[in-house]
C-alpha cells in the first residue's frame, strides 16, 4: 500500500536506475529526486529535472538528505537542508559538465583541461565542507575558493554572473536594486582579481580602519645534515634586510652537538621559532633568513695542538643564506610547511666573517667556500597571517611544539596599550688592541655583564638568541690572530624596567693562549651606563668606548673605583675634573664600540618627553614644556601614547585656566598626528584609550569651551590653521567630550546636565554660523569649513550616546541646511557637503526612522539641487543608493510609505531627466563632468538606473496614484509620460547591464512591466478621446514592442533549469507585456488608423517571437489594421506594403519558422472569413503565406553551411517572386543585389554580371534624380545606369562572356557619342576591341550540362519535384558534378535509372536525385553553318544563350535479332526546354518542357556513318597539312577501326541489316534512306582510301606491317561491299590491286579541301568519347546513334567481357550513379602560347604519368597480342613512336585509359578497330596522352594524343585549324594550335555542339558551297603572329584540299614534284602554277545537294594577296613518291 513520507522527502540517486519495471522513472547517477510515497522498499516521487514525470524507483538507490517541507500535501515545495553554497556547487556542476563536454566537441581544448581541473577542485572543496570537521575560519576559507571557481567557470562558460554576499547567494527580493548592481559589479572585480588575497585598506566614508593584518615565518630546523664538524655546535637564525644592510630581527638559537642533534634531548623535533609581526612592507622587503653557524671547541679545528682539549672557544664556522622572496610564492599557496635546504658557506678569512652573509648574497665567491655536498640545514618554512591571537587559535600545534617567538627589532606596527616591552639590543661592534709586544696578534674573547647600581651582576639579564634560556655572562666568540677584530653579534639584554635605572654594562677582554696551559689573559676592560643623568636612556646609536688598562690580579668588587671615570667621549666632555692618580689607566691607543637600540614602552630617549612625562618636577617650565611637544618624533608619542594623554589632562585639572588652551592645543596634535596614514593604526590604542583608561572627568567643559572659541574665532582670523587643526580633530575630541560627560555624570549621577546640552547646542550654533559663512572671498575659510564638514559626521555616534535619535537629527538637519546651496559655492565645496552627506546617510543616525524622516527632506533637497545642475553625478548615485539600500531593509521590518513618498515627488522626475541626459552623451561618448572615460560613463549610468529601478520597486499603488494626481495639466503629465517611457526604451536598447547579469535585467524587466500596467491606465484615461496623443501612445508602443523583443525574456534559448527558474519566480513577462499592449490596442478605438502602418512592423517583431501565447494574442491586430485601413481607404495597399518590406528584414534576422507560417494563415484567414472583404483578405494572406515559406527557405540556406548553389536557387526563387507575384521592385531590387554579391563569391561573374543587367534594364537613360539606395550615392538615372553598365561589362570580361559584354559596350558608346563624351567614347570602342581580340585571342573552356531532377517532400520547396538543366564548372565532369550534388544534399539517394520518377517518389518524405549530362542544342545554328567563321568563334554559339538539350537513349523494339542486333535497335531522344536559357542569372534553371521522339535504326545507321566520314576526312586534312606532325598513331588507330571492325563487324553489319531483301519489302518507305546509306557507304570507302593514302606517306619504316595489313584488310572490305553495291570497284582502282598498294594509295594523296577538314575535324578521334558519352548508357546494352557514328573509329578489338565494361561508360544518359568521368572536350585551342610554355608543360605534365597498375586498360584494350611475350615488332615501332614524343595530360585524376581511349562501342556499334597495335599500345604505352592544357581533367571526352610532332620546332607548326561546322560557304583556312593534336581539342566536339547525329554537319547537307572573296586571315593563335610559325616562303603556300577522286590515276599525272624543306612547317607544297587541284568526287547522292557546280573554293595565301582557284584548275602537289618519301622519314628521324 502507497502511503505519502514523512521523513524521507529529498534524496540523490547514488545507482542508475534503467526504469525497466511498470511506472519506472529513469535516474541518472547524482540526479536530485523528490520522494512523494513509500511502498515495501520503493519510492514514488519525481526527478527534480524533469518534474512533471512522476515513476516508482527502489528505495536503496537513493542516499536521503534532510530537507525543509513547505506547504505539505500535492503541491509541496522541498529545499534540501545544506549549506546554499554546497547546493549551489551541486547545480553548477550539473550544468558544467553538458558544457565542458561540448568544448571538446569545439576544439576549445585549452579550456576544457582549464575547467577540468576547476570542476575537481570544486568536488574537492565541497567534500570538504561537507565533512564537517572545518573550523568557522576554514569554512568561510573554503568558501572563498569555491565562489571565486564558481564565478571563473561562469564567466568562461558564458553562463550568467551570480550576485552574492559573504560567499552566498543574494535574493534580489531582500535588498535594494542598487545593492545588487554592487553586488554584480564585486561580483565581476573579484572574478578579475586573482584568488590569493590582497591586503588592501579598503576603506568607505566612515567605516573604522581596519587593522594590518600581521604576518608570521613558521621555522623548524628538521636537521643539520653535513655536519662533519665533529664539535657542538650553536647555529643563530635571523632576518636580515639586504637593502639596508642590518637584521631586522632578534635571532633564534638552536644548540646541536657534535652529532648534529639537539644538545638538549627534550629539544628533538622542537627546535622550531616563530618570526613574528612583519608588516605587509616588510612582506615587500628584499629579506633573507640568514643562518650563522659557531662551533664550540678548538681554537683550530684539524690542529689539536693548538690549546688544551677541555678548553671550549666560541668560533665561527658557517654560513647559510636563503632568500624570502625566492620562496614567497610558493609558500603562500600553501597550508602547511615547506622544506629548504640551505647549504653552509665556510669563510675563507676569519676577519671578514662579519660580512660572510653579504658576501654569500652578493655570491662573491672568492670570500667563501661552498661545501663539497648539497647538504646542509634542511629547515622548513610556514607563512601565518594575523594577529598572535588568532595564530594561536587557528595552529594550535605549531604553540604546542614550545615554538620560539622571536620579535623584530623595535616595534611592529601596533602597539597595543598593555603591550609592555623593555628590551636593549646591544651589538658588539668592533676592537682595536695593542699588540702588546708580542709578534703575533691576539686571539681576544670579550665577556658582558649587566650590573646594578650596587654592583651586583644581574641574573637572567642577557639573551643570546630566543630558543634558549638567558644567561648572566656573554662571550663573545673569538677570531684567531686578531687585534682589530669585527664582531658584529646582536645581544638583547631584556632588563627589568625597575632595574634599569642605575645599571651599567661592563665588557672584560682578555686573549686566549693557545699555549699548554691555555690561559684567557685579562688585558683591558670598558663599561657604559644604560641612564644618562637626566633619564633618558642610552640613545639608539654606535657608542665608541674608552678602554682601560687592567690584569688579572684587578678587582672589580669597588666599581664604584671604575663608574667615576668617563665611559666615553661625550662623557669625558661632561666631567673635566678627573683626578689623574686612579687605578685604572685608559689606554689611548685601544677603542670598543657597541650599537644599541631599545624597544621599550616604558623608556624614551627624548629629553622634551621626559620633561613633559615629569612635569610636576618644573612646575615653572610647564608651558613651555606643553609647547615643545609639538616637535616630539611621532614614533615617540604614540609610543608613549596613554602616559601623554594622561600627563595632559592630569595638567589640564591642575590649572584649567592657565593650561586649558595648551592642553586643547597638544591634544589636537596628538588627534591630528594619529591620522597621519604612518600612525593610522595607532587610532584603536586611542580609542581604547578613551574607553578603558581615560579618566578626566571634568575635561569636557574646557574642551567645548575651546573648540567654541576656535569656531567663534573663524570669521575673523585670516589665517587658520590652527582652526582647520581643531576641526579634523573634531571626531576624537567629541569621543574625549562626551566620555568625560559620562564620567562627570557617573561620578556626580547626572548633575549639570541642563549646562551640558545648552552648552552642545551653542556649540551646534558655532559650527552652524562656520558653515554659513561665505566662504567665496577667503580661501582659508573654504579649507576651515570642508575640514568641519569632513569630520562632522564621524560625531553622530558620540551624540546619540546622551541624546536621543531625534534630539542628534534635529542637531544635523539645522548644520546641513546651514550651508548654501549648490549656486552659491565652488565645486570643491560641492564635493565636500556631498561627501559629508553621503557619510551622513551611511552613518549609523540614518538607519532609525524617526531620524530619517527629519533628515531626508534636507539630504534630497541638496541632491535635487545637484542633479538639477547635473554636477557631482557620482557621488549623488552613491547617495542615493545608500538611501535606498536602507529603505529597502527597513521596508522588511516596518513602514517606509511616508519616506517613499518624498523620495518620489523629489527625485523621480530629475532621476529621470539625469539617467536621459547621461544616456544621450553616452551614446555620443562625451565624459560627464565627474568622469574621465567611457567606463566611468558606463557605471554611473548603471548607478542611476539602479537608482531609479530601486524607487520604482519601492512605490505601490498609493504612490503611483498621488504621483498621477499630482500633475497640474495634461503637458505635464505627457512630459512625465514620455521621459520614463524614453529612459525605458533605452534600458533596452543600451546594454547598461551586461549580457551576463541575468539576475539584474529581469529584475529590470519585472520592475518595467509592473511600472507599465500602473502607467497605461493614465494613457488611456488621459489620452484616448477628445485629447488623443500620437507621440505618447506612439512611445507607449515601442515601449512594449522592445520589452517583448528583449534577449533576456527569450526563453526559449536557456536551458529547462534556467527556464523553470524564471517563469517560478516572474512567469513569462512577454505574455504579461502582450495582453497589456493587445488591450491598450483595442482601447486606441478609431486612432488605431493612426498607426497604419508605422506600428505594422514593430508588432509583426513581436508576433515572430516564439511565444505561442504571445502569437496568438498579437496576430489579430493585423486583421484589425486591415479592417480599419478598408473603412478607411477601401483597401489596405498600406498594410499590404508594410507588412510585406518587414517581413524580409525580420525573418532573414532569423524570426519565424514553420509553425508562425501556419499560424499566422490560420488565425488571419479565421477572422477574414467574416468580412465583405474577403477575397481580397484571403488572396493576400496567402501570398504572405507563400513569400513566408520563400524567406524562410531562403533564410534556412543562408544561415545554413549550405553550399553556394542552393543559397543562389533560393535568392533566384525569392527574388521572382517579389517581381512576377507581388511586384515589390525595391525588394526585388535589393535581392538582385544579394544574388549578385553571391556570385561573385562563388566567382560566376557571368552570371553576376546577368544579375546586376536586370537592375540596369530597369533603369532609363534619362535625368530623373534618384535617392540613396543601398549603396549608391544620390545621383542622376543616367549616371547610376552609366555605372552599372560598366560594371556589368567588367563581370562579363572576367566570366569571359565578351559576346555578351560587347552590345552594352555599344550602347554606353552611342551614349557617350550622343552627348560628344570623346573620351569616354574612345575608351569604351577601345574596350570593345579588346573584347573582339580576346574572343579570337584566349581560350575558353565549353562547359558540360547535367539534368538534374530533385524527388520527393523532402527538398526546400523551390526545389520540390522540379528537374533543372545546370552548367557545369570548368573542368567538372559528371562524376564530380554528382558528387557536389550528393554533398549539398548529403541526405539524398542517387536514383539509378534515367526513368521518369512515378507518384510514389514524388510524395515520399525522402530526397532523390537524378541526374545526367545532356547535349546543348545551339539556337544560333546560322553562326555555326558559316564556314569562314573560326571555331573559336563558334564554340561560344555552341553553349551558350542555349534553351534546348538533348538527351539520348538507346532500345530495342521488338525481337532483337541475336545476329544483328542493329535491325531493332532504336534511340529514344530528349528535347528539354527551359525556362531561361543558360547562362543567365543562375547556374541552373528549371525545365519548362520536355519532348520525346523515336530514331529508327535505319536514321540511327545514316548518322553513325555520316558522323563517321566528317570525322575521317577532319582527321585526313590535319595530317595532309602537317598539323600533326610525323606522329602517324592517330590515323593508324582510326584507319584501323574503320577497316578492321573486330566487335561489331562494321558496316558490314549495317548491309546485314538494311540491305536485305526482306527488309527492303517489309519497309518499302524506306528506299530513299536506304539508298542514302548506300552512299554514304561508298563515301567512306572513298575516304578511307585517301586516308590510306595519307597513312602511306607519313607511315614509319617499322610500321609498314601494319600499314600493308590495313591494305589488305581494304581490299577485303571493298571487295565484302563490292557485292552489296555494284560499282564499288569502279570508286577506287588506286586501292584494287595488291601489288601497288604503296604508289596507287600515294596517288591519291591530294590534300584535303578546308571543307573535308572541317567534316573530318568535328568528330575527330579526339572527340570520341565527348561523343559517345553523351550515347551511351550505363543502364542500357546500347549506345545512341552519336555514338554509331564516332564508334566506327574506336577501337574495338575487345572480347564479350570487356563489352560488358562499356555498356557501363557513363554518359550524359546515363545513371546518375554512374562511376565515368564525365567532361566537356572543349579545349578551345589549348596550346600553351609559347615555347617557353611548351617545356614547362612537357616536363610537368611527364610527371604525372600513372604507374602501370593503376590504369584500368584492360577496359579498353584487353589483353594485348604478343609474340612469344613480346609486342610484335610494329608495335614495338608504333610504341618508340609513340613513347618517345608523348606529353602527359594535364589531368593528374584519369586513368590512362581515360585519358587515351574512346568509350568503347556498345554491342551495337559498328566498331572493328585496330586488332593489334590498340591492346599494346594500352598495355605497354599506356598513356596516350593531350597536349598541355589549364588544369583541369580531360574527360572521356577526349581522346586526347599529344606528340611531340606537334610540338617538334614550333617555327614549323602552320597555323592552328580550328574545327568548322559544314554549310553552304568556302572555307579559308584556319592555324591550328601548335601544340594540339587536332583542331581538335579546339574543335568543337559533338558533346556541347549539339550531337554529330542531327544532321546539322552531315555530308548530306554539307557539300562544299560557294566560294566568295575570302577576308585577309587574322585567327593567329593567341596573339603569335603567324612569322612565328611560318618562314616566308611558307606564307605562300595554300592549304591544298583533298580530292576524292573517281579516277585517282588522273591525279597522278597532274602532280609535280616540288622541293621542300624537311624543317618547314606546312605540308610543303609550294604552288607555282595555277593548275586544278585534283578533282573531288562527286557526291553519290546529287539529291540532297543544292549546288554541285564551283562548290568548293580553294584559298591561296599569298601574303595578303588571296587568289581563288576554281573547281576544274589542277593543283600540283608535294612531289613524286621519292620526294614523299624522304619527308616522312626526315620526320621520323627528327621524331627520334
Amino acid at each position: 500500500m502507497w502511503s505519502p513520507t514523512e521523513e524521507e522527502k529529498y534524496g540523490v540517486v547514488i545507482c542508475s536506475f534503467r526504469g525497466a519495471v511498470p511506472q519506472g522513472l529513469v535516474l541518472e547517477l547524482g540526479e536530485t529526486v523528490q520522494i512523494l510515497e513509500k511502498c515495501e522498499g520503493w519510492y514514488r516521487g519525481v526527478s527534480i529535472k524533469k518534474p512533471n514525470v512522476k515513476g516508482i524507483f527502489p528505495a536503496n538507490y537513493i542516499h536521503l538528505k534532510k530537507a525543509i517541507v513547505s506547504n505539505r500535501g500535492q503541491y509541496e515545495t522541498v529545499v534540501p537542508l545544506e549549506d546554499s553554497v554546497v547546493t549551489e556547487v551541486t547545480a553548477t556542476l550539473q550544468e558544467w559538465a553538458v558544457l565542458w563536454k561540448q568544448l571538446y566537441v569545439k576544439h576549445k581544448v585549452d579550456l576544457f583541461y582549464k575547467l577540468r581541473h576547476v570542476m575537481n577542485e570544486l568536488i574537492d572543496l565541497r567534500r570538504q565542507l561537507l565533512s564537517g570537521h572545518l573550523t568557522q575560519d576554514q569554512v568561510r576559507e573554503v568558501k572563498r575558493h569555491l565562489t571565486v571557481r564558481l564565478d571563473w567557470g561562469n564567466e568562461h562558460l558564458g553562463l550568467d554572473l551570480v550576485p552574492r554576499k559573504d560567499f552566498e547567494v543574494v535574493d534580489s527580493d531582500q535588498i535594494s536594486v542598487s545593492d545588487l548592481y554592487k553586488m554584480h559589479l564585486s561580483s565581476r572585480h573579484s572574478v578579475q582579481q586573482s584568488t590569493s588575497q590582497v591586503d588592501t585598506i579598503r576603506q568607505r566614508h566612515g567605516d573604522a580602519c581596519r587593522m594590518p593584518v600581521p604576518h608570521h615565518f613558521f621555522l623548524s630546523l628538521k636537521s643539520f645534515t653535513y655536519n662533519t664538524i665533529g664539535e657542538d655546535t650553536d647555529v643563530f637564525f635571523s632576518l636580515y634586510d639586504v637593502r639596508e644592510g642590518k637584521q631586522i630581527s632578534e635571532r633564534f638559537m638552536v644548540r646541536l652537538n657534535k652529532n648534529g642533534g639537539p644538545r638538549n634531548p627534550e629539544k628533538i623535533d622542537r627546535m622550531c621559532a616563530l618570526f613574528t609581526d612583519l608588516s605587509s612592507k616588510d612582506m615587500k622587503r628584499d629579506l633573507y633568513i640568514v643562518a650563522h653557524v659557531i662551533r664550540i671547541g678548538r681554537m683550530l679545528l684539524n690542529d689539536s695542538k693548538k690549546g688544551p682539549p677541555h678548553l671550549h672557544y666560541r668560533r665561527p664556522y658557517g654560513c647559510a643564506v636563503l632568500s624570502i622572496m625566492d620562496v614567497l610564492q610558493s609558500i603562500s599557496e600553501i597550508k602547511e610547511e615547506k622544506d629548504f635546504v640551505l647549504k653552509v658557506y665556510t669563510c675563507n678569512n676569519e676577519n671578514e666573517w662579519c660580512q660572510i652573509h653579504e658576501n654569500i648574497i652578493r655570491k662573491s665567491s672568492t670570500k667563501y667556500t661552498a661545501p663539497s655536498s648539497n647538504y646542509g640545514l634542511i629547515i622548513s618554512l610556514q607563512l601565518l597571517r594575523g594577529d598572535m591571537e588568532q595564530v594561536r587559535r587557528e595552529n594550535p600545534m605549531i604553540f604546542n611544539r614550545g615554538v620560539s617567538v622571536t620579535r623584530k627589532l623595535g616595534f611592529p606596527d601596533v602597539i597595543m596599550p598593555g603591550d609592555i616591552r623593555n628590551d636593549l639590543y646591544l651589538t658588539l661592534e668592533k676592537g682595536d688592541f695593542e699588540r702588546g709586544g708580542k709578534s703575533v696578534q691576539k686571539n681576544i674573547e670579550v665577556t658582558m655583564y649587566v650590573l646594578y647600581a650596587d654592583g651586583e651582576i644581574l641574573k637572567d639579564c642577557i639573551s643570546l638568541g630566543s630558543g634558549e634560556p638567558s644567561r648572566s655572562a656573554y662571550h663573545s666568540f673569538v677570531l684567531y690572530h686578531n687585534n682589530s677584530p669585527r664582531w658584529g653579534e646582536i645581544i638583547k639584554l631584556p632588563i627589568p624596567i625597575d632595574r634599569f635605572r642605575g645599571s651599567h654594562l661592563r665588557f672584560e677582554f682578555r686573549h686566549c693562549s693557545t699555549k699548554d696551559k691555555g690561559e684567557k689573559k685579562l688585558f683591558g676592560f670598558a663599561f657604559t651606563p644604560l641612564m644618562r643623568d637626566d633619564g633618558t636612556t642610552l640613545s639608539d646609536d654606535i657608542h665608541e668606548l674608552y678602554v682601560y688598562k687592567c690584569d688579572e690580579n684587578s678587582t672589580f668588587n669597588n666599581h664604584a673605583l671604575y663608574l667615576g671615570l668617563p665611559c666615553c667621549k661625550e662623557d669625558y666632555n661632561g666631567c673635566p675634573n678627573i683626578p689623574s692618580s686612579l687605578i685604572f689607566q685608559r689606554s689611548t691607543k685601544e677603542s670598543f664600540s657597541v650599537s644599541t637600540q631599545l624597544s621599550s614602552t616604558k623608556l624614551t630617549q627624548n629629553v622634551d618627553l621626559l620633561a613633559l612625562l615629569k612635569w610636576k618636577a618644573y612646575p615653572d617650565r610647564v608651558m613651555d614644556i606643553l609647547g615643545r611637544l609639538r616637535h616630539v618624533s611621532g614614533e615617540e608619542i604614540v609610543k608613549f601614547l596613554q602616559d601623554i594623554l594622561d600627563t595632559l589632562f592630569v595638567v589640564l585639572d591642575d590649572n584649567t585656566e592657565k593650561y586649558g588652551l595648551l592642553v586643547f592645543q597638544s591634544l589636537v596634535f596628538i588627534i591630528n598626528l594619529l591620522r597621519d596614514s604612518k600612525y593610522f593604526h595607532f587610532r584603536p590604542v586611542m580609542d581604547t584609550y578613551i574607553q578603558k583608561h581615560f579618566a578626566g572627568a571634568l575635561a569636557y567643559k574646557e574642551l567645548i569651551r575651546c573648540l567654541k572659541w576656535y569656531m567663534d574665532r573663524s570669521a575673523e582670523l585670516v589665517r587658520q590653521d590652527h582652526i582647520q587643526e581643531a576641526m579634523r580633530a573634531l571626531e576624537y575630541l567629541f569621543k574625549f567630550i562626551v566620555q568625560s560627560r559620562i564620567l562627570y555624570s557617573r561620578a556626580t549621577c547626572g548633575m549639570e546636565e541642563e549646562q551640558f546640552r545648552s552648552s552642545i547646542q551653542e556649540l551646534f550654533q558655532s559650527i552652524r554660523f562656520v558653515l554659513s559663512l561665505d566662504s567665496r572671498s577667503s580661501e582659508t575659510l573654504i579649507f576651515t569649513q570642508a575640514a568641519l564638514l569632513n569630520s562632522f559626521p564621524a560625531i553622530f555616534d558620540e551624540l546619540l550616546q546622551m541624546f536621543t535619535v531625534q534630539e542628534v537629527a534635529e542637531f544635523v538637519r539645522g548644520t546641513l541646511g546651514s550651508m548654501p546651496s549648490t549656486v552659491h559655492i565652488g565645486q570643491s565645496m560641492d564635493v565636500v557637503k556631498l561627501q559629508s552627506i553621503a557619510r551622513t546617510v551611511d552613518s549609523r543616525l540614518f538607519s532609525f526612522s524617526e531620524s530619517r524622516r527629519i533628515l531626508l527632506p534636507v539630504v534630497l533637497h541638496h541632491i535635487h539641487l545637484h542633479l538639477r545642475q547635473q554636477k557631482e553625478l557620482l557621488i549623488c548615485s552613491g547617495i542615493l543608493s545608500s538611501i535606498f539600500s536602507i529603505i529597502k531593509t527597513s521596508s522588511l521590518e516596518g513602514d517606509v510609505v511616508e519616506e517613499v513618498e518624498m523620495m518620489v515627488e523629489s527625485l523621480l522626475d530629475v532621476l529621470l531627466q539625469t539617467l536621459l541626459t547621461i544616456m544621450s552623451k553616452s551614446q555620443s561618448q562625451e565624459a560627464v563632468r565627474g568622469q574621465r572615460c567611457p567606463q566611468c560613463t558606463a557605471e554611473i549610468t548603471g548607478e542611476y538606473v539602479s537608482c531609479l529601478l530601486s524607487l520604482l520597486r519601492q512605490m505601490s499603488d498609493t504612490h503611483f496614484q498621488h504621483l498621477l494626481d499630482n500633475f497640474q495639466s495634461k503637458d505635464e503629465l505627457k512630459e512625465f509620460l514620455l521621459k520614463i517611457f524614453c529612459v525605458f526604451r533605452n534600458l533596452m536598447k543600451m546594454s547598461v547591464f551586461p549580457r551576463d547579469w541575468m539576475v539584474m535585467r529581469l529584475l529590470t524587466s519585472n520592475i518595467i512591466v509592473t511600472t507599465v500596467q500602473y502607467l497605461s491606465s493614465a494613457l488611456h484615461k488621459n489620452f484616448t478621446e477628445t485629447d488623443f496623443d500620437f507621440k505618447v501612445w506612439n512611445s507607449y508602443f515601442s515601449l512594449a514592442v522592445l520589452f517583448i523583443n528583449q534577449p533576456s525574456l527569450q526563453l526559449e534559448n536557456a536551458t529547462p533549469a534556467k527556464r523553470k527558474k524564471i517563469l517560478d519566480k516572474y512567469g513569462d513577462m512577454r505574455v504579461m507585456m502582450a495582453y497589456e499592449l493587445f488591450s491598450m490596442w483595442q482601447n486606441l478605438g478609431e486612432h488605431k488608423i493612426h498607426f497604419i502602418p508605422g506600428m505594422i512592423g514593430p508588432f509583426l517583431g513581436v508576433t515572430l517571437v516564439p511565444q505561442p501565447e504571445v502569437r496568438n494574442i498579437m496576430i489579430p491586430i493585423f486583421h484589425d489594421m486591415m479592417d480599419w485601413e478598408q473603412r478607411k481607404n477601401g483597401n489596405f495597399k498600406q498594410v499590404e506594403a508594410e507588412l510585406i518590406d518587414k517581413l524580409d528584414s525580420l525573418v532573414s534576422e532569423g524570426k519565424g519558422d514553420e509553425n508562425y507560417r501556419e499560424l499566422f494563415s490560420l488565425l488571419l484567414l479565421e477572422k477574414i472569413e467574416q468580412e465583405t472583404w474577403r477575397e481580397t483578405g484571403i488572396s493576400f494572406v496567402t501570398s504572405v503565406t507563400r513569400l513566408m515559406e520563400r524567406l524562410l527557405d531562403y533564410r534556412d540556406c543562408m544561415k545554413g553551411d549550405e553550399t553556394e548553389n542552393k543559397k543562389i536557387g533560393c535568392t533566384v526563387n525569392l527574388m521572382n517572386f517579389y517581381k512576377s507575384e507581388i511586384n515589390k521592385e525595391e525588394m526585388y531590387i535589393r535581392y538582385i543585389h544579394k544574388l549578385c554579391d553571391m556570385h561573385l563569391q562563388a566567382e560566376n561573374y557571368t552570371e553576376a554580371a546577368f544579375t546586376l543587367l536586370l537592375y540596369c534594364e530597369l533603369l532609363q537613360w534619362e535625368d530623373r534624380p534618384l535617392r540613396e539606395f543601398l549603396h549608391y550615392p544620390s545621383q542622376s538615372e543616367w549616371q547610376r545606369k552609366e555605372g552599372l553598365c560598366r560594371k556589368i561589362i567588367h563581370y562579363f570580361n572576367k566570366g569571359k562572356s565578351w559576346e555578351f559584354g560587347i552590345p552594352l559596350c555599344r550602347e554606353l558608346a552611342m551614349q557617350y557619342e550622343s552627348l560628344y563624351d570623346y573620351q569616354s567614347l574612345s575608351w569604351i570602342r577601345k574596350m570593345e576591341a579588346t573584347y573582339y581580340d580576346n574572343i579570337m585571342e584566349q581560350q575558353r573552356l565549353e562547359p558540360e550540362f547535367f539534368r538534374v531532377g530533385f524527388y520527393g517532400r523532402k527538398f526546400p520547396f523551390f526545389l520540390r519535384n522540379k528537374e533543372y538543366v545546370c552548367r557545369g564548372h570548368d573542368y567538372e565532369r559528371l562524376e564530380a558534378f554528382q558528387q557536389r550534388m550528393l554533398s549539398e544534399f548529403p541526405q539524398a539517394i542517387a536514383m539509378q535509372h534515367p526513368n521518369h520518377p512515378d507518384d510514389s517518389i514524388l510524395q515520399c518524405d525522402a530526397q532523390y536525385l537524378q541526374i545526367y549530362a545532356v547535349t546543348p542544342i545551339p539556337d544560333n545554328i546560322d553562326v555555326l553553318q558559316m564556314d569562314r567563321v573560326p571555331d573559336r568563334i563558334k564554340s561560344f554559339y555552341r553553349v551558350n544563350n542555349i534553351r534546348k538539350f538533348r538527351y539520348d537513349r538507346p532500345f530495342h523494339k521488338g525481337p532483337k535479332d541475336k545476329d544483328n542486333e542493329f535491325k531493332s535497335l532504336w534511340i529514344e531522344r530528349t528535347t528539354l526546354t527551359l525556362t531561361h536559357s543558360l547562362p543567365g542569372i543562375s547556374r541552373w534553371f528549371e525545365v519548362e518542357r520536355r519532348e520525346l521522339v523515336e530514331v529508327s535504326p535505319l536514321e540511327n545507321a545514316i548518322q553513325v556513318v555520316e558522323n563517321k566520314n566528317q570525322e575521317l576526312r577532319t582527321l585526313i586534312s590535319q595530317y595532309q597539312h602537317k598539323q600533326m606532325h610525323g606522329n602517324i598513331n592517330l590515323l593508324s588507330m582510326c584507319l584501323n577501326g574503320v577497316i578492321d571492325a573486330a566487335v561489331n563487324g562494321g558496316i558490314a553489319r549495317y548491309q546485314e541489316a538494311f540491305f536485305d531483301k526482306d527488309y527492303i519489302t517489309k519497309h518499302p518507305g524506306d528506299a530513299e534512306k536506304i539508298t542514302q546509306l548506300k552512299e554514304l557507304m561508298q563515301e567512306q570507302v572513298h575516304v578511307l582510301g585517301v586516308g590510306l593514302a595519307v597513312h602511306e606517306k607519313f607511315v614509319h619504316p617499322e610500321m609498314r606491317p601494319l600499314h600493308k595489313k590495313l591494305i589488305d584488310q581494304f581490299q577485303m572490305m571493298r571487295s565484302s561491299l563490292y557485292h552489296e553495291l555494284p560499282g564499288l570497284d569502279k570508286l577506287s582502282p588506286a586501292c584494287s590491286g595488291s601489288s601497288t598498294p604503296r604508289s596507287n594509295v600515294l596517288v591519291s594523296h591530294g590534300p584535303m579541301s578546308p571543307e573535308s577538314i572541317k567534316l573530318l575535324h568535328r568528330h575527330s578521334p579526339l572527340n570520341l568519347l565527348g561523343s559517345v558519352r553523351h550515347s551511351s548508357s550505363s543502364l542500357s546494352s546500347h549506345t545512341s546513334s552519336e555514338t554509331g557514328n564516332l564508334v566506327i573509329l574506336t577501337d574495338s578489338s575487345v572480347g564479350e567481357a570487356a563489352e560488358e565494361m562499356y555498356h557501363m561508360q557513363a554518359s550524359p544518359s546515363t545513371s546518375s550513379l554512374s562511376s565515368t568521368h564525365s567532361a566537356p572536350s572543349q579545349m578551345i585551342n589549348s596550346a600553351p602560347s609559347s615555347a617557353r610554355d611548351k617545356y614547362r608543360h612537357t616536363r610537368e605534365l611527364m610527371m604525372l604519368l600513372p604507374t602501370h597498375r593503376d590504369r584500368p586498360s584492360s577496359a579498353m584494350y584487353p589483353a594485348a597480342i604478343m609474340e612469344n611475350g613480346q609486342p610484335p615488332n610494329f608495335q614495338r615501332a608504333l610504341m618508340q613512336q609513340m613513347i618517345g614524343p608523348c606529353k602527359p595530360c594535364s589531368d593528374p585524376n584519369l586513368s590512362v585509359a581515360e585519358k587515351a581511349v574512346p568509350a568503347a562501342p556498345s554491342s551495337w556499334s559498328l566498331d572493328s578497330g585496330t586488332r593489334e597495335a590498340l591492346p599494346f599500345l594500352s598495355a605497354h604505352a599506356g598513356s596516350i596522352l593531350a597536349p598541355p592544357v589549364p588544369p583541369r581533367s580531360l574527360p572521356h571526352g577526349h581522346y586526347s594524343l599529344h606528340f611531340d610532332a606537334f610540338h617538334h620546332q614550333l617555327s614549323d607548326a602552320p597555323p592552328a585549324l580550328p574545327a568548322r561546322t559544314l554549310r553552304k560557304s568556302p572555307l579559308h583556312p584556319i592555324p591550328a594550335s601548335p601544340t594540339s593534336p587536332q583542331s581538335g581539342l579546339d574543335g568543337s566536339n559533338s558533346t556541347l555542339s549539339g550531337s554529330a547525329s542531327s544532321g546539322v554537319s552531315s555530308l548530306s547537307e554539307s557539300n562544299f558551297g560557294h566560294s566568295s572573296e575570302p577576308p585577309p586571315r587574322t585567327d593567329t593563335m593567341d596573339s603569335v603572329p603567324s612569322q612565328a610559325w611560318n618562314t616566308d616562303e611558307d606564307l605562300e603556300t595554300p592549304y591544298l584540299p583533298v580530292r576524292y577522286s573517281l579516277s585517282e590515276p588522273d591525279v597522278l599525272e597532274t602532280l609535280k614534284s616540288q622541293p621542300c624543306r624537311s624543317h618547314s612547317a606546312p605540308s610543303g607544297v609550294i604552288p607555282q602554277d595555277t593548275l586544278d587541284p585534283p578533282a573531288l568526287p562527286p557526291k553519290p547522292y546529287h539529291s540532297r545537294l543544292p549546288n554541285i557546280e564551283n562548290e568548293e573554293g580553294m584559298i591561296i595565301e599569298d601574303d595578303d594577296k588571296h587568289r581563288q582557284l576554281h573547281r576544274k584548275v589542277s593543283q600540283p602537289v608535294s612531289g613524286g613518291k621519292e620526294e614523299q618519301a624522304r619527308v616522312a622519314w626526315e620526320h621520323g628521324i627528327s621524331e627520334q
